[in-house]
């Protein structure tokens, strides 16, 4: 199976990076993992211009930067993981990006024509924070509970790591997590 993880951290060697990294660790022993870095690509904000809506197969964004070929590779994938450091209460700004430009993913929300190109796929949250987890890292979750309803997409775990210091302080923890996150998307791709 092929699982797509998408790092959406400004830093690319940060505490989201060395989580992710042990997760992909623990799911490559059975599957193909593909990293996508979005610090390294250039996705736009969505410009509501509603194009997109008019394409039901494919996604139908008018910009030409590489939203469109992370949704290509999104839908290609048997699951997807989208990991991110917690910024005010939320994803951080590149892949908010991404989250926001998920409507050209989905035609007929709200009516008996909802779909969604990426409909049933087994999907997974994994975020850091610098602090605890209530009161701080609730927004996040609720806001990728929502993306994954509006895509019709299956959210099989929430994981956040909190109180991270720098990557070299993650401990059992992060990785008993780790650990927990890849054995509910293998779960999931039992199923």
């Amino acid at each position: 199976m092929n699982i797509l993880t998408i790092l959406g951290s400004p830093r690319k060697n940060g505490n989201t990076a060395g989580v992710l990294e042990m997760v992909e660790k623990e799911l490559s022993d059975r599957h193909q993992v593909e990293r996508l870095a979005i610090c390294s690509m250039k996705v736009n904000g969505c410009l509501g211009c509603g194009a997109c809506q008019k394409v039901a197969d494919q996604p139908g964004c008018v910009q030409k930067d590489d939203a469109v070929a992370i949704f290509e590779r999104m839908m290609a994938a048997d699951a997807v993981i989208y990991s991110s450091p917690l910024y005010c209460w939320d994803f951080s700004a590149q892949m908010k990006a991404l989250i926001d430009r998920h409507f050209c993913l989905v035609t007929g929300y709200g009516t008996a024509n909802h779909r969604s190109l990426i409909a049933d796929k087994p999907t997974a949250l994994l975020v850091t924070c610098g602090g605890p987890v209530k009161g701080n890292a609730d927004v996040i979750q609720t806001v990728f509970s929502r993306v994954c309803q509006y895509g019709k997409a299956r959210a099989v775990n929430k994981t956040v790591i909190p109180f991270c210091t720098t990557p070299d302080a993650l401990g059992e923890d992060a990785r008993a997590a780790a650990r927990k996150l890849a054995g509910d998307i293998n779960g999931a791709l039992r199923q």
